[in-house]
């Protein structure tokens, strides 16, 4: 049975590894939170707390005392994103005075399908001792703009990819405290792409180096730049589990920042005058290596949280839930973009500056018998970002409503299906971002309409 039990879960953490690799944010800015079908039914009210099955291990270790022998825990979750921008008269600076002129485009849908994985095994020890581990989604983020829209000098495709893998121990210290710990292991993935305005970027060049502008004339198109890379760093989980009285409980859970040391490559794909120019001051007739493929290096902090939920049973059918959770987004402020043999001072940055936020939830549980139990939540999620002029094309994001349902059946001892749905009201988004180098001096100046669903599946099997 061990031996079995062991296979069955090596093919499924396979599986989850390789369907990670489509996913979109629909948490504050890049985050995800979903990671839970049976907590998506009460948007994720009590997660810290309710230690209803083994997806505990990602929101508090410590819950897994909860649950006896062994439990895999297998979840998807299907988001659909629908968003429009519409431009409200962007500009592009078109000389070293300043002076702008209206930037040519048009607008752009950003509609995304995306599947978001999980995996979740616990296993009951002796003395009050158990362990699990978890593969999750924690980051994520696609989006793929059209060719020629107004921000293609912002951003044209955005996509962070991540897994985590968390194994996790927890010990009854007593009748009324458990503890948790975990370790993560965390992949991370970037490619980012934007067009770049090949006017400006030669003009910038000539003017640097001393060349006649002249050398520009005949710049007939946009270019394009590709950012990619990855790392693999290490955080860790923790968690309490506190019996206030038979009836309710409080959990605190906290999950560590993750600095990741980003190393890949950089790739350019030049208009042919611009091309000329930028070769003719590169390595080797200059020490410095302008608009060419290279290396790269960058350092981006992801965030710590830290949640406090609060479950009670009112009555035999009917449990309330609440969390709160504070997510320490400050820690990703500007990314510098490091190139090999690049110019000081002169790096590509992601400028985003985020603020810390706070995500507020309330739900309850309806249990009319031992094999249906029927979810409902609300949450209320604030947005890092801090104004319309440090929202980002490759993330915009706005505070958001969860209006979530959800139902879990269990035919029998040995197995139980949940299900859950998420409807989120999103504010329109403000952008008036610009000018900067990295964005060809453009100014991107329009607003996003969105709206998105969740629909959340899981299957739980006891051993």
């Amino acid at each position: 049975m061990e031996n079995k039990l062991s296979k069955v879960f090596l093919k499924l953490l396979l599986f989850i590894g390789f369907s990670c690799y489509s996913t979109v944010s629909q948490s504050s800015a890049f985050s995800l939170i979903e990671n839970s079908a049976s907590g998506q039914g009460v948007a994720f009210a009590g997660a810290a707390a309710i230690g209803e099955d083994a997806s505990t291990i990602y929101f508090n270790p410590a819950g897994m005392v909860r649950l006896p022998g062994q439990q895999i825990v297998v979840a998807g979750h299907v988001v659909l994103v629908d968003s429009t921008y519409t431009d409200s008269n962007s500009q592009i600076v078109v000389d070293a005075a300043g002076n702008t002129a209206p930037l040519s485009g048009k607008n752009s849908a950003l509609n995304t399908t995306a599947f978001v994985p999980s995996l979740y095994y616990s296993a009951e020890l002796d003395n009050d001792v158990f362990v699990g581990v978890g593969v999750t989604v924690p980051f994520g983020l696609s989006s793929q703009y059209e060719d020629g829209w107004y921000g293609r000098y912002h951003a044209l495709n955005s996509e962070i990819t991540s897994i985590n893998i968390n194994p996790s121990i927890a010990w009854k210290a007593t009748e009324k405290v458990s503890v948790g710990f975990g370790i993560s292991i965390q992949y991370i993935e970037l490619k980012f792409t934007n067009n770049i305005e090949s006017n400006s970027a030669c003009n910038n060049i000539a003017a640097s180096f001393g060349l006649p502008l002249s050398s520009c004339a005949g710049i007939t198109n946009d270019s394009h730049i590709k950012l990619e890379g990855d790392s693999t760093e290490v955080g860790y989980n923790a968690g309490v589990l506190i019996d206030l009285t038979e009836k309710d409980r409080i959990g605190i859970a906290y999950r560590s920042a993750i600095k990741h040391n980003v190393s890949g490559d950089e790739k350019y794909t030049l208009d042919p005058v611009l091309a000329g120019v930028a070769g003719s001051v590169s390595i080797p007739s200059s020490p410095f290596n302008i608009l060419q493929n290279t290396s790269l290096d960058a350092i981006a902090e992801l965030p710590e949280t830290f949640s406090v939920s609060y479950v009670r049973e009112i009555s035999v059918n009917w449990t309330i839930l609440a969390d709160w959770t504070w997510t320490g987004w400050s820690s990703l402020d500007v990314v510098a973009i490091v190139q090999a043999d690049g110019v000081p001072g002169q790096e590509p940055s992601l400028d985003f500056a985020y603020a810390n936020t706070n995500r507020y939830s309330v739900g309850m549980h309806y249990k009319p018998d031992n094999q249906w139990v029927y979810r409902g939540g609300l949450a209320f999620d604030e947005t890092p970002v801090r104004s319309k002029e440090q929202t980002s094309a490759r993330v915009p994001d706005n505070e958001r409503i969860w209006l979530s349902v959800g139902i879990g059946y269990a035919p029998s001892s040995d197995w139980k299906l949940d299900l859950g749905f998420s409807h989120l009201l999103i504010d329109n988004i403000k952008i008036n971002n610009g000018p900067s180098r990295e964005s060809s001096g453009a100014i991107l100046t329009g607003e996003y309409e969105s709206t998105a669903n969740i629909l959340s599946a899981q299957a739980n099997f006891n051993f």
